[in-house]
C-alpha cells in the first residue's frame, strides 16, 4: 500500500521535508536567542546605568572610545566653552514626569586643554528652536575655564530618535550631534562622543542619557521574537502539508486495492468500449451491422438465382430473413455480455 513512497515525486517531497523542517527549527531557535540577548542586554545597561549614576566622574579620555560598557557613565572634562558657536538641536522629544514633551536641546563645544573639543548638552527647554521667544529663554554658557561633568554618549546617526538628517536646517541649529556633523562648522577637532549636563543651569532641564543601540528593547527587538513564530509556524506548515499529501495517497492507494476506480475514471467502461451500454445502444449498432452484412449476403444470394427473377426474390427475401435473424442474435449476445 505504502509503495508510492518509493517515487521519485515522494522522494522529492521527503527530502523537502527532512531539510526544512530542521533548518525552520534552527532559524527560530536563533531569532529567539536574539531576542533573549536583547532582552538581557537591555537589563544589564539599565544596571549600568544606576551604578554609572551613583558612581563617581571619571576623566574623559579614560572612556574613550566609546562602547557598551562606558556609554552612561559619568565622564568629566574641563575647559573653556566657545561662545561663537551655541547651536541649538531642535525637534527633540523629552520623557518625564509631564510626559512627552516637544522642545530642543541647547549644545556648547567645551575647548579642552587637549586642543579637541567636547559637545556638551547643557540642557533641554520646550518649545521652538525657530522661535524668538523661545530662544530667548537659552542661558548663555558660563565664562572661564570650567570643568563638566555629564552621562557620556556615543555620537548619534541616522537611524537615532530625532535626528534630522537631510539638511536644511537654519544657521545655528544643528540635526544630528556627531562629530561628522559638527567638523564642517567648526574650524577644530571634535570628539567622537558628547555628554549630557547633570546639573543643568535653571531654566535648563537636563537630558537623560539614551541606552546604547541595539540594547533597548525597540523594533528591531520585537521583530526578532516576530521573526520566531513566524520559522516555527513555518515548520508546522511543512509538517502539515506532508501529512495531508501523505493521507491523500494512502486513501487512493486503499482504493485502488479495494477495486475501487474514482469517479472520472476509466472513461472507456462508461461509454461501453468494450461491451453493451446500459441503454442497449452498442447492441442496436451490433443488429444494424448484421443487418446489412445479411442484405449483402442476400443480394449475392440474388445475383446468383435464375434468371427469371423468382429465385432472386425468394433469395433475396431469405437474404433479408437471414440478416434479421443474424442481428437479432447478435443482440442477444451482446445484452447478455
Amino acid at each position: 500500500m505504502y509503495r508510492f513512497l518509493l517515487t521519485p515525486r515522494w522522494w522529492g517531497i521527503n527530502v523537502f521535508a527532512v531539510l526544512a523542517i530542521p533548518l525552520c527549527i534552527f532559524m527560530g531557535s536563533w531569532q529567539l536567542s536574539r531576542f533573549e540577548d536583547r532582552v538581557q542586554t537591555h537589563q544589564q545597561q539599565e544596571d549600568r546605568s544606576a551604578r554609572a549614576k551613583a558612581a563617581a566622574a571619571r576623566p574623559l579620555e579614560s572612556l574613550l572610545p566609546v562602547d557598551t560598557v562606558t556609554s552612561g557613565r559619568q565622564a568629566s572634562a574641563r575647559g573653556r566653552y566657545d561662545t561663537a558657536h551655541q547651536l541649538l538641536v531642535p525637534a527633540r522629544t523629552l520623557k518625564d514626569k509631564h510626559g512627552e514633551r516637544q522642545g530642543f536641546y541647547v549644545l556648547d563645544l567645551l575647548r579642552t586643554d587637549g586642543g579637541k573639543a567636547l559637545p556638551v548638552v547643557r540642557g533641554w527647554l520646550p518649545g521652538d528652536a525657530g522661535a524668538k521667544a523661545d530662544t530667548a529663554k537659552v542661558p548663555a554658557p558660563p565664562k572661564g575655564e570650567v570643568t563638566v561633568t555629564g552621562a557620556l554618549q556615543a555620537s548619534e546617526n541616522q537611524g537615532t530618535d530625532g535626528v534630522q538628517a537631510g539638511g536644511g536646517l537654519p544657521r545655528g541649529q544643528l540635526g544630528m550631534i556627531s562629530a561628522a556633523s559638527l567638523v564642517n562648522i567648526v574650524p577644530y577637532g571634535v570628539y567622537d562622543a558628547w555628554i549630557t549636563q547633570t546639573d543643568p543651569q535653571s531654566p535648563l532641564h537636563a537630558v537623560p542619557p539614551a541606552a546604547v543601540e541595539g540594547s533597548g528593547l525597540d523594533l528591531k527587538a520585537f521583530q526578532n521574537l516576530g521573526y520566531t513564530g513566524e520559522w516555527f509556524v513555518f515548520a508546522g506548515f511543512v509538517v502539515f502539508m506532508w501529512f495531508r499529501l501523505f493521507r491523500r495517497d494512502t486513501e487512493a492507494a486503499r482504493d485502488a486495492a479495494l477495486g475501487i476506480v474514482p469517479e472520472g475514471d476509466g472513461g472507456g467502461d462508461h461509454d461501453g468500449g468494450d461491451g453493451g451500454g446500459d441503454d442497449g445502444s452498442d447492441g442496436a449498432g451490433v443488429s444494424v451491422v448484421a443487418s446489412v452484412s445479411g442484405a449483402a449476403s442476400g443480394a449475392a444470394d440474388q445475383g446468383d438465382g435464375p434468371a427469371d427473377g423468382r429465385g432472386g426474390g425468394s433469395g433475396a427475401g431469405r437474404g433479408a430473413e437471414h440478416g434479421q435473424d443474424q442481428g437479432q442474435g447478435e443482440a442477444a449476445r451482446a445484452g447478455q455480455a
